[in-house]
C-alpha cells in the first residue's frame, strides 16, 4: 500500500512540474496564460521590486538549499528517501506558481524590435531555448531528475542505483546545457521590458550561482572524472573554451562510464 501511495505522490509531483514548466513558457513569452511577466503596473516601483525580489529569493533558496547533499541527508531523516526528489519537485513547482501568481509588472521598455525577420529569429531562439531545456533533461534521465524513477523503482521493489557519469550530445559542448537553454529562453525576446530585464538578470545570476554550487557537489561525488570534464568543457556558454581532441574526449568518456 505504501509503495502505491508513493507512486501516486510521485506522479502528482511530476504532473505539477509539467503544468508549471508549460506555464513558465507562457509566462516568460507573454503567451496564452492568464498572467504573464509583462503588464500594466498596479503598485509603486519600490513595492513591485520588493515583491518580485522576495518571490525570486523564495524560489532560489528553496531550489538551492533543498538540492544540497547536507540538506538531503537531514531531510530524509523525516521523509522517506523514495519520495525525497518528488517532494523537492513539488515544492519547487509550488514556489514557481506563487511567483507567477504574485508577480508585479514594472512598466517601461528597454528595447522593442519591429523588424519582422528579427522578431521571428528571436521567437525561434526562445522556442529553441525551451527545446534545449527539455532535451537536456532527457539526455541525463528526465524521470530520475523529476522523481518518477525513484518511486517507480520502489513500487517494483527494485533498489535505486545512482546515475553514471556520461557525456551525451549537448554535454560534450557545455557542462550545463539545461541552464544554457533557460538563458536563451529568458533573453530572447523582441520586446525587452524593464520587468523582463530584471527577471532575466536575476535568473542569470541565480543560474551562475546554482551551477557553481552544483559543480561543487558533482566534484565531491565524481572526483577526478568531473575535474577533467570541467577543465575541458565550458560551464554555460558552448564553445567558449578550447576543446580537447576527439581521442581525448573518448578517453575521458571511457573513464567516466567505468
Amino acid at each position: 500500500m505504501k509503495r502505491t501511495l508513493f507512486l501516486i505522490y510521485g506522479v502528482i509531483s511530476y504532473l505539477s512540474f509539467l503544468f508549471t514548466i508549460l506555464y513558465s513558457i507562457g509566462f516568460v513569452g507573454n503567451l496564452i496564460v492568464p498572467k504573464t511577466i509583462d503588464g500594466l503596473p498596479e503598485v509603486s516601483l519600490l513595492q513591485a521590486l520588493l515583491i518580485n525580489g522576495g518571490l525570486l529569493t523564495l524560489f532560489a533558496v528553496q531550489h538551492s538549499v533543498m538540492a544540497r547533499p547536507a540538506f538531503k541527508e537531514w531531510w530524509t531523516k523525516m521523509i522517506p528517501t523514495e519520495i525525497e526528489r518528488s517532494t523537492y519537485v513539488l515544492l519547487s513547482s509550488v514556489c514557481l506558481l506563487i511567483l507567477y501568481w504574485k508577480w508585479e509588472p514594472l512598466g517601461g521598455v528597454v528595447w522593442s524590435i519591429e523588424d519582422g525577420l528579427l522578431t521571428g529569429i528571436l521567437y525561434a531562439l526562445f522556442a529553441l531555448g525551451w527545446a534545449i531545456v527539455f532535451a537536456s533533461s532527457f539526455l541525463i534521465n528526465h524521470f530520475d531528475l523529476f522523481g518518477l524513477r525513484q518511486v517507480w523503482l520502489n513500487f517494483t521493489k527494485k533498489p535505486y542505483t545512482s546515475l553514471s557519469f556520461r557525456l551525451p550530445l549537448f554535454y560534450k559542448y557545455v557542462r550545463h546545457p539545461l541552464y544554457f537553454g533557460f538563458l536563451v529562453a529568458f533573453w530572447a525576446t523582441p520586446t525587452m521590458t524593464v520587468t523582463h530585464l530584471i527577471f532575466a538578470i536575476a535568473c542569470t545570476g541565480y543560474i551562475v550561482v546554482g551551477a557553481l554550487l552544483e559543480e561543487r557537489d558533482l566534484i565531491a561525488h565524481f572526483g577526478d572524472k568531473y575535474r577533467s570534464y570541467k577543465a575541458r568543457v565550458p560551464m554555460l556558454i558552448p564553445f567558449f573554451s578550447k576543446r580537447k581532441t576527439e581521442p581525448q574526449l573518448e578517453a575521458i568518456q571511457g573513464e567516466a562510464v567505468k
